[in-house]
């Protein structure tokens, strides 16, 4: 993928190495919360919560964080700065530059349906992470947040596919992004929230194909970018296109339910097979036309 040299987004932030950050949900903080307006209303509870604040404001000036011991969650921890390999940082830059190049394509598309593109924000983060989704672990791979219409990403996701999933290459990893990407642009277009309307009442079973319906249509959409991205940047390299595809083979449903070692279950899908996944990429990315991402039109996905 000729990427080096692209435009990078300024949507891009970088929480790696920092701390997802804490809740007051532990015993301590509760006892807190608890006490919280009967020292308010005392002199001395008064001076005790200002001493607090100081100590905690003071530790956090020396690199020591105070705050979980005072809330029951544990030891304090001096927080190191982190320092990225040039591995890292080129995969932070890459992943910077697909997220610009989905945002110049999509603009377009936008201002073709005669609306404006809100561009998403991109959050890099090392193990765990804080969204208005709630709170998650890489081990959940990359996802969207419609909350916040963020995208959420662990670069560690990468290795895995390349090594776990068999699926390397940057063009696979490209199509990771523009997948949740494809998220975002459901978000505002309305289809996100008719999805989790249109599954109010319903059996899990009937849950699990909206899903499917909506996952596929998010790779359709990656795919319409990656049309985009070479009919107007040339951006694709031989072989690209075969690496997108061997990603989203590699996490359909019904191979990763394979791998895990148990029964392969079609009704709790909620992605698709690796054979859907695959074809719904390649109809948007032969079409580029998004009006050919309709899933939730066929009987036949």
């Amino acid at each position: 993928m000729r990427w080096r040299g692209g435009r990078r987004s300024n949507n891009v932030e970088d929480r790696r190495g920092t701390s997802p950050g804490y809740s007051a949900a532990g015993a301590g903080g509760m006892m807190l919360l608890r006490l919280l307006p009967m020292m308010l209303r005392s002199k001395v509870g008064r001076v005790v919560l200002i001493l607090g604040v100081v100590v905690v404001l003071g530790g956090k000036f020396l690199g020591i964080d105070l705050l979980p011991m005072l809330l029951g969650g544990g030891s304090a921890t001096v927080q190191s700065p982190r320092e990225f390999s040039a591995e890292e940082q080129q995969l932070a830059d890459f992943v910077s530059v697909v997220l610009a190049d989905t945002e110049d394509s999509w603009r377009v598309i936008f201002n073709d349906l005669g609306g404006s593109y809100r561009e998403p924000v991109l959050v890099l983060f090392s193990g765990q992470v804080r969204s208005a989704c709630g709170f998650a672990s890489a081990a959940v791979g990359p996802f969207y947040c419609p909350g916040d219409e963020k995208v959420y990403l662990d670069l560690s996701f990468f290795h895995d596919l390349a090594t776990r999933f068999g699926a390397p290459g940057d063009f696979a990893q490209a199509y990771v992004v523009a997948h949740e990407v494809g998220h975002h642009v459901q978000t505002l277009l309305g289809i996100s929230q008719q999805v989790r309307e249109a599954g109010q009442g319903r059996s899990q079973a009937d849950i699990n194909e909206l899903s499917v319906r909506q996952e596929l249509q998010a790779d359709c959409f990656a795919g319409v970018w990656g049309h985009i991205a070479h009919r107007d940047r040339q951006l694709l390299e031989p072989g690209d296109l075969d690496e997108a595809l061997q990603a989203a083979s590699a996490i359909g449903d019904d191979r990763l339910q394979h791998r895990s070692g148990g029964e392969v279950v079609p009704d709790s899908f909620t992605h698709g097979t690796s054979e859907q996944r695959a074809r719904w990429f390649r109809r948007g990315f032969e079409s580029g036309d998004m009006e050919t991402c309709n899933t939730f039109a066929t009987s036949r996905l």
